[in-house]
């Protein structure tokens, strides 16, 4: 199943329109389930657990996700888009240096 591509270039405006902490919540809010926004924000976690350079296995157990999305997630942190380290460069999180 696809979409148009104009919907996910709208989307991406959406996103990029967003101007604050509060706007952001409130889209979050009114776009997503509450059980989307958790996964979302899990997410968000482990990459900044896996940006600081702690063990796949601790972040598994501290998160309680399977080592197949940690390992996902830290090829995506180290091979991805770079939107991670962007993001997290901005928002002054610590990186530790990834390959």
């Amino acid at each position: 199943m696809s979409l148009p591509k104009t919907y996910y270039s709208d989307f991406y405006q959406l996103l990029a329109a967003i101007r604050n902490t509060t706007e952001a919540r409130d889209l979050a809010q009114d776009l997503f389930t509450p059980n989307e926004i958790y996964t979302f924000a899990k997410r968000w976690q482990e990459i900044q657990y896996l940006a600081k350079g702690a063990p796949q296995r601790d972040v598994s157990a501290m998160l309680d996700i399977s080592i197949s999305k940690i390992t996902r997630g830290s090829r995506v942190l180290s091979h991805g888009t770079g939107a991670f380290k962007t993001f997290l460069k901005r928002l002054n999180k610590p990186i530790h240096d990834h390959p």
